[in-house]
């Protein structure tokens, strides 16, 4: 591709939209997938490319087995690309603006249930790494965070008087989320045995740096299976059964919406059907009427 153009997309992506690594990583495969296809197939730069061209190259794409959600990340990939470049001037028009790609069928986000969550964070503290476990699990699961905020997590992002933590999630947006009175203790209590500055870490990795989130990945799995839960567990899974429990108690999406950081409600509204999945199992085992399922 145009070296300069897209290094120059990417830089903006970098820079002034302060998209994380794997984000930028992304973007990069994406438009690499999009020259490699142009050169051989009209021996062209991406920057020249129409839109019937780019119908034909989602059409390839979809042939060879792309899934409909990579295929819509490709095509979204290239609808940013080319609407910088018509922003700074580059092409006369957007050649990706009218093209649909193939529709995803919605996949249903897993959870724990309340008695799963409860049991995977009360993990023993009496046993070495066991303060910095229950602490991270705890607050995972009180406030819902990204993977990505809670690795970056400072001392002094923290108010455990108030019960509050602030970070810094996508897009560079600044939000502030409760943390739970659970949370709140096993974090004094992890805090006092590290008697850690308050621009240290919270959960510091190997040479004082921020642990990593593949740790956390792997930790989590482990913690998981001593605790008894042989499901799949991840760190967005205390995630999206933070979200599926306040919206399950509350009924306030808004307020879930903003809890999690979510630009755009539609995003949030996903927990809506995981709420009506557990009603629907209310109503189908307590209706006299109801129609049974097997």
């Amino acid at each position: 591709m145009t070296a300069s153009a897209a290094d120059d997309f990417l830089s903006h992506l970098h820079v002034e939209r302060r998209m994380s690594a794997h984000t930028l990583d992304a973007y990069r495969r994406d438009l690499m997938a999009l020259q490699a296809w142009s050169e051989q197939q009209v021996d062209a730069d991406i920057v020249t490319l129409q839109t019937e061209q780019l119908r034909a190259f989602i059409a390839t794409e979809h042939r060879r087995g792309l899934a409909p959600k990579s295929l819509q990340r490709r095509l979204s990939a290239c609808r940013s690309f080319y609407q910088w470049l018509l922003k700074h001037g580059r092409i006369a028009s957007n050649p990706a603006a009218v093209i649909r790609a193939p529709k995803a069928p919605r996949k249903l986000p897993q959870v724990l249930d309340a008695d799963e969550a409860v049991r995977l964070v009360e993990v023993p503290t009496d046993v070495p790494l066991g303060l910095r476990d229950r602490a991270l699990l705890e607050l995972f699961y009180s406030s819902g965070l990204r993977l990505s905020e809670l690795c970056a997590l400072r001392w002094r992002d923290l108010d455990l008087a108030d019960g509050l933590v602030t970070v810094l999630g996508k897009g560079s947006k600044q939000r502030s989320v409760p943390v739970g009175s659970h949370a709140r203790t096993a974090l004094t209590a992890w805090k006092d045995d590290q008697k850690a500055a308050s621009d240290a870490p919270v959960f510091p990795g190997r040479g004082g740096q921020p642990i990593t989130p593949r740790a956390v990945q792997l930790r989590l799995r482990l913690l998981a299976q001593r605790q008894g839960l042989f499901k799949r567990v991840h760190p967005h899974l205390l995630r999206h059964s933070f979200a599926s429990h306040v919206l399950e108690s509350s009924g306030d999406l808004r307020g879930v919406q903003e809890l999690l950081g979510h630009a755009d409600i539609a995003t949030t509204q996903i927990y809506t059907h995981l709420d009506f999945q557990h009603l629907a199992k209310v109503y189908d085992a307590a209706h006299p009427r109801a129609k049974r399922r097997p």
